[in-house]
């Protein structure tokens, strides 16, 4: 079969926003405005069934020293691990903002006990602790533009892959800890990758690919050196799960927001372990690339 493609979806916030801006001297960036949409995506983590994160509200900085302060009538939580294979959630839906040139934009989150978690792969539920989280948020400093007159359209990628360690051992577990490694998408300037991986999702190769069917490892730029996700490199752009979503025994991926440019994609069926340096099986990379608006194809 072919590309199994999967729907990106936008869950609607079901509110109104309420947004205020900070003192400053400047009333705006420019005399008009346009409108902002963000969404939130995210990789799989092999060993974590869910992360539960919970927004209060996102907060802008113009270039020109006005902020801006978009809270939410009603914290909004997300379980990030439900958003692979081109699916996003909805965290900020046509909110008009003064146009021009911004610096940098901060997910606000939850103070409430509870409100940030995990649950592992074995049933387990735990705290989640995000050093700093409750004063500064997730900041993302790099700038991004509100058109004027126009629709701007992003989507936040948090790679929970690259950004949840565990700390302790495997005999004496700690804590989980997200250190978040944010990377903001400009919709219009992004495509995708998708396709199948043949024969290397089998029992044997993957023990049991009905509950874990492995991770297509998508790198940044033509013949890159394929690596895990470890503490001491960045590793992958971005990782995506293999599934057998329709139940046929066709095993296919999507990696969706990419930014326009040559990749590296390669499959390992291993568990890449949460901040370990570890030396995983991969096939052999082949290179693709992407075109704006465009999903590429490839078959590993």
């Amino acid at each position: 079969m072919g590309l199994n493609t999967a729907k990106v979806t936008a869950l609607a916030l079901l509110s109104a926003l309420a947004i205020g801006c900070s003192d400053s001297n400047d009333s705006s960036i420019s005399g008009n405005t346009g409108t902002l949409s963000l969404s939130l995506t995210d990789a799989p983590v092999d060993s974590l069934l869910s992360v539960f994160i919970t927004f209060t509200g996102v907060s802008l900085q113009a270039a020109g020293g006005e902020r801006t302060d978009v809270v939410f009538p009603e914290p909004k939580t997300f379980d990030m691990l439900t958003l692979q294979n081109g699916e996003s959630a909805t965290l900020l839906d046509d909110v008009v903002l003064p146009a021009g040139r911004y610096a940098w934009m901060r997910l606000d989150l939850s103070e409430a006990e509870g409100a940030l978690y995990v649950r592992d792969n074995v049933g387990g539920q735990y705290p989640l602790s995000i050093p700093s989280g409750a004063q500064t948020g997730l900041k993302l400093v790099s700038g991004f533009t509100i058109l004027a007159n126009g629709q701007s359209d992003f989507t936040i990628d948090f790679d929970l892959r690259k950004s949840v360690t565990l700390t302790g051992s495997a005999s004496s577990p700690g804590d989980y800890i997200l250190r978040p490694t944010l990377r903001l998408v400009d919709n219009a300037e992004a495509g995708a990758i998708g396709g199948q991986v043949s024969t290397a999702v089998t029992p044997g190769v993957c023990a049991n690919p009905q509950i874990f069917g492995g991770v297509v490892y998508i790198f940044e730029g033509a013949n890159v050196s394929v690596d895990d996700y470890d503490a001491d490199s960045a590793g992958a752009l971005v990782a995506a799960p293999v599934t057998d979503a329709d139940g046929d025994g066709t095993f296919n991926f999507l990696a969706a927001f990419l930014p326009v440019g040559d990749y590296t994609v390669a499959y390992t069926c291993e568990v890449d372990n949460l901040g370990v340096d570890e030396s995983l099986v991969f096939t052999t990379p082949v290179n693709i690339t992407v075109s704006a608006g465009a999903s590429a194809t490839v078959t590993l």
